[in-house]
């Protein structure tokens, strides 16, 4: 067995830890994170991983990215996730992750018009807190 590296982790590195950190503990929040959803995000960081060593500028966009990518696989073998926390009446809907494409992420729902967490922040949202 060979011996810790004490070689620093990348920047890049560094944003795709903490995407993969960020979007797991949603997924515990939502009590969504099963085995098959975890390999989920790995085949997520993967991709991302290959996107922003092409683009490095777009390390701060990764968090956003890879919440999206797990929506979207979520979609066609789980159904909607992460479900809206404030909305209590109407058909159960999904919240979306704003900016598409830029940094600092927050799940946002677009029927009440708000803020509801930063990518990460889902089991603070819980009792339904958020910002216009």
């Amino acid at each position: 067995m060979s011996a810790p590296s004490n070689a620093p982790i990348s920047p890049l590195e560094q944003a795709l830890h903490a995407a993969r950190a960020l979007v797991l503990a949603d997924l515990a929040a939502g009590e969504v994170a099963a085995s098959d959803v975890v390999s989920m995000v790995e085949d997520s960081v993967v991709q991302r991983r290959w996107w922003v060593g092409q683009w490095p500028e777009g390390a701060e966009f990764v968090a956003g990215l890879v919440a999206q990518d797990v929506q979207d696989a979520l979609l066609e073998s789980y159904g909607r996730w992460p479900l809206c926390p404030v909305c209590g009446s109407g058909d159960p809907h999904a919240l979306d992750v704003e900016p598409e494409l830029g940094p600092d992420p927050h799940w946002v729902c677009h029927k009440a018009g708000m803020k509801i967490a930063a990518v990460g922040s889902l089991r603070t949202a819980a009792g339904g807190t958020g910002s216009p």
